[in-house]
């Protein structure tokens, strides 16, 4: 997928909400796909913040009695987590800060946690440590009192844009964190672009999984061949999940007059992927590619890896789920929700920039059984209309202390609150 920063279009940062108001939900466009099971929902809009694009009436694609409103907006909104304070951090990359939410009764009072730090993006925490993942470095902090305060850095001189060895071109900056139940820190390292295996041999190594050892130590690698695992959560049985951005512009690989070309094939190819992630685990990137075809399997990537020289992709394990090609999956969390959902992992999907027609952005939903997750399910829909034109595009959904849902979304520069029935009040 594309470089991570998104064309905002709105400038705002508002720091209270004020008089609510709700538009009438229109029926849906003539030839919208509606998912089994949700209804078009009006979005409401606090009079304070409907600023564009959410200035004209929003329906989302909702679950049957539930609710979806405007409740911040934060231009360039990325990842989230809720802090040990029942406050909300949002990490803004595009100007080096994080946020801080403060819920209050008529909307949350929002400010700056941590300023001039290059492009945070991961947020983790361990009881009192708040953890942030920078483009070029791990960090930690002693968070306490609404403040953090005793700076650490965990790992340092990780791959960015201003590597040297790289002169700029670097796709894929953004790195996300993960702390295990045994207090070992993982953090991604994406690929420098979409075809680039020197990553595969590059000091530290690109396209990873990294681990540093709890109490700390040096980051090595844990997993291998992973594009851009921008996802990344522990699951309730304390294993370590990454969602991954696979590659653009692939060859069709079946024998044939069309083998090696660069055709429709690439529509729907490669699956994206959700992967458990465990030591010495290989995603294939960029010699192995997940397919969907012949059942869960790699296959050679025949522009990269034709004879098998590279990788032999019939012993790479076969990832555990996957979601459309170019759906960019983002923010990974678990949660549990209430019935029919139940536990499993919310993932913000961003939605394709190079498919035609377009990947819808959605926020998606996996069901947690028996170790595993489940086929993918739609929670919000709705973010673009049957052109193909979007308002809005979800990057990470985490579950709230109050029941709710918050989506952060850095096109519209916004933080939606998506309750349940019986949830519909202000938090």
């Amino acid at each position: 997928m594309r470089a991570w920063r998104a064309r905002a279009v709105v400038g705002i940062v508002a720091a209270s909400v004020g008089v609510a108001c709700s538009h009438p939900a229109p029926p849906p466009a003539p030839g919208a796909s509606v998912p089994n099971g949700l209804a078009p929902t009006a979005v409401t809009v606090p009079a304070a913040l409907a600023a564009a694009p959410l200035d004209t009436p929003r329906d989302a694609l909702l679950p049957s009695g539930w609710s979806m409103s405007v409740w911040a907006r934060i231009p360039h909104a990325r990842l989230a987590i809720w802090a040990p304070d029942a406050t909300l951090l949002v990490s803004v990359p595009a100007e080096g800060r994080v946020s801080r939410l403060v819920p209050g009764p008529a909307g949350p009072t929002v400010s700056t946690l941590l300023e001039g730090l290059n492009q945070p993006h991961g947020l983790a925490f361990a009881g009192d440590t708040l953890y942030v993942a920078e483009a070029d470095q791990i960090v930690g902090y002693t968070y306490a009192d609404g403040r953090a305060a005793d700076r650490r850095v965990l790992a340092a001189g990780l791959p960015d844009a201003r590597s040297p060895e790289l002169g700029g071109a670097y796709a894929h900056a953004l790195k996300s964190v993960a702390v295990g139940p045994d207090g070992a820190v993982y953090f991604s390292i994406g690929s420098t672009g979409n075809v680039s295996a020197a990553d595969r041999t590059a000091n530290p190594q690109r396209a990873t999984i990294m681990r540093i050892p709890p109490g700390g130590g040096p980051a090595i690698p844990f997993a291998t061949g992973v594009r851009n695992g921008t996802g990344l959560a522990v699951a309730p049985d304390g294993s370590l999940w990454t969602a991954v951005n696979n590659r653009d512009d692939i060859a069709y690989p079946h024998p044939g007059p069309s083998y090696g070309a660069v055709n429709d094939y690439v529509n729907d190819h490669p699956p994206e992927t959700l992967a458990r992630v465990t030591p010495g685990r290989e995603l294939g990137w960029p010699y192995c590619n997940p397919d969907v075809d012949a059942g869960p399997r790699f296959i050679r990537d025949v522009q990269t890896n034709a004879d098998g020289e590279h990788l032999d992709c019939a012993t790479l394990i076969p990832v555990e789920q996957t979601l459309g090609a170019h759906s960019a999956p983002l923010g990974l969390a678990f949660a549990k929700l209430p019935q029919p959902f139940g536990p499993g992992a919310l993932l913000g999907v961003h939605g394709s920039w190079n498919r035609n027609p377009p990947r819808a952005p959605e926020v998606s939903f996996f069901g947690w059984r028996d170790g595993t997750l489940g086929p993918q399910q739609t929670l919000v829909g709705g973010f673009q209309t049957p052109d193909g034109a979007r308002w809005g595009r979800p990057v990470a959904a985490v579950p709230g202390p109050d029941g709710a849902v918050y989506v952060t979304d850095d096109y519209a520069g916004a933080v939606y609150r998506v309750a349940p029935p019986g949830g519909t009040g202000n938090s």
